[in-house]
């Protein structure tokens, strides 16, 4: 008989295998925690054939004695007979069999996983049946926060309990919970939340990423910084430039009629004066930031950005919340007047913009294609600063 033969038959080590591969995916666990009767676990074993048996019965023989001398005490054993005239009727094992949960942890050698499992749970259950049944599901993820789980527990039940409108997460009053703890553990609170708040109180629009807006808690505001250009801007006296919320803005219009959205800080700090104008910077988020401002649709929206994809995307999505906005030093004339400053944009976008003008798009789609050079960028702030005079007198 070949040795690869002989080989093949399942060995005590192969059925204890197969068995920890099912209680890594916790179905066992799920089982047990729930309550479920045990069902006796039977694995079929690969043994040797009756002619195997006779071409080589000493290797038959080791192979059962394996399996009665080694495998663990709580796998209990099936025989089946097999021969034939030559070797005459033979016991030999045909199946390895399991009665019970305790046999089950016993041969895995997880009594100790199991314990630990049943006290989290227990733990959960005192404080949510929801959140017990989570763990029955989850048993695998429950183990694999056992450190923190305390801590878990009574960090979903502090805001299924004291949470209100206004609060921020770093409010939330637990000991031992900070913002860095439900920061690094949004994932698996979040999932908890899941099953313990009721379904209105979660906001299923915003990404399990964003845990403040999901779960209702107050975000850090959005602020928009604002330069006065020249007189008639509606700043304060007092003031040259400003930062305020968004939310605020919106309901407090300004009286400038004209509003340059500047990419990069230092062009926002150095913008020529021009009457009536303000300057705000936009810093990569400018319709992020500018798209709860309905009343900005009746002022005139001058837009300044690179001069590669990515500028253009952003000009896009301006239009499509600000359809009058007008673009300023993104035009092929001013990219071939600075070809020395040119750079190369790290990862181009080929996105369809349906927001620029004929124009534009013509000089997006050659720097998409690489028409001028591979991902050719002009950044604003590379632009020569006569060029933006001379723009900005043809504006006035």
């Amino acid at each position: 008989m070949a040795r690869r033969e002989a080989d093949s038959w399942t060995t005590p080590a192969d059925a204890v295998a197969k068995m920890r591969v099912r209680f890594e995916r916790g179905e066992f666990l799920t089982a047990f925690a729930a309550g479920r009767a045990f069902e006796p676990l039977g694995i079929p074993l690969h043994g040797p054939s009756a002619a195997q048996l006779g071409a080589d019965l000493a290797a038959a023989r080791a192979w059962v004695q394996e399996w009665e001398q080694r495998r663990p005490p709580a796998l209990r054993l099936e025989y089946k007979e097999i021969g034939g005239r030559v070797v005459g009727t033979n016991r030999v094992p045909a199946r390895a069999w399991i009665d019970g949960y305790e046999e089950l942890w016993a041969v895995l050698g997880v009594g100790a996983r199991v314990h630990r499992f049943t006290r989290l749970r227990e733990r959960a259950e005192s404080r949510s049946p929801a959140l017990a049944a989570w763990c029955a599901a989850n048993p695998l993820k429950t183990l694999a926060n056992a450190d923190e789980w305390e801590r878990l527990v009574a960090t979903a039940g502090w805001i299924g309990e004291r949470w209100r409108p206004g609060l921020y997460v770093r409010q939330i009053d637990v000991p031992g919970v900070d913002t860095k703890f439900v920061e690094t553990h949004r994932g698996i609170l979040t999932e908890l939340l899941a099953v313990c708040l009721p379904a209105e109180r979660i906001d299923y629009d915003a990404p399990p990423s964003d845990f403040a807006a999901r779960h209702g808690f107050a975000r850090r505001p959005d602020l928009v910084r604002i330069r006065a250009l020249g007189a008639g801007a509606g700043l304060p006296d007092a003031f040259s430039e400003i930062s305020v919320r968004v939310a605020e803005l919106a309901d407090a219009p300004l009286s400038a009629s004209r509003f340059f959205v500047v990419e990069n800080e230092i062009n926002f700090l150095a913008f020529p004066s021009v009457l009536a104008a303000v300057a705000v910077w936009g810093g990569g988020y400018a319709v992020n930031r500018l798209a709860p401002l309905a009343w900005l649709r009746e002022r005139e929206v001058v837009y300044w950005g690179d001069i590669d994809t990515h500028g253009f995307a952003i000009l896009s999505r301006m239009r499509a919340r600000f359809p009058a906005t007008r673009s300023m030093l993104m035009d092929r004339a001013t990219l071939l007047a600075h070809r020395d400053h040119w750079v190369r944009e790290p990862k181009p976008t080929r996105a369809a913009l349906p927001g620029l003008t004929p124009a534009e798009t013509a000089l997006y789609e050659e720097l998409r294609d690489d028409v001028h050079g591979p991902a050719v960028r002009l950044e604003q702030e590379r632009i020569r600063f006569h060029h933006v005079e001379n723009v900005l007198r043809h504006l006035r």
